[in-house]
């Protein structure tokens, strides 16, 4: 199983990035998936997730300006992240629970600033 991200990149705060994940492989029912970041000196926090079923949770540090959304027939899972703020900087990562194993992507790196 992998798992690619794209979407990171630089911008000013303020405004928006929307980041994607694709998984492939051999996949059969992915039953979570997340999106989790890493500052630099800091620890990888959870910030939002998504069951298969669409329910969703978030970080309260994300929650109104964030919005994960999945389609389960390309496996793919996007946080769409409006009103960044340069606390918002870190390198996000995908994640994947499939029955009991979890997979993480590579990471890609979202920079805030003016």
């Amino acid at each position: 199983v992998q798992l690619q991200a794209y979407g990171g990149g630089l911008v000013q705060p303020g405004g928006s990035l929307r980041l994607s994940c694709v998984a492939s492989g051999s996949i059969r029912g992915i039953s979570l998936m997340g999106w989790y970041r890493q500052a630099p000196g800091k620890q990888r926090e959870l910030i939002a997730d998504i069951t298969i079923g669409g329910a969703t949770t978030y970080a309260d540090s994300v929650k109104g300006r964030f919005t994960i959304s999945r389609d389960n027939a390309k496996n793919t899972v996007y946080l769409q992240m409006n009103s960044l703020r340069p606390d918002d900087t870190a390198v996000y990562f995908c994640n994947i629970w499939v029955t009991v194993r979890t997979y993480w992507g590579q990471g890609t790196l979202v920079t805030v600033s003016s």
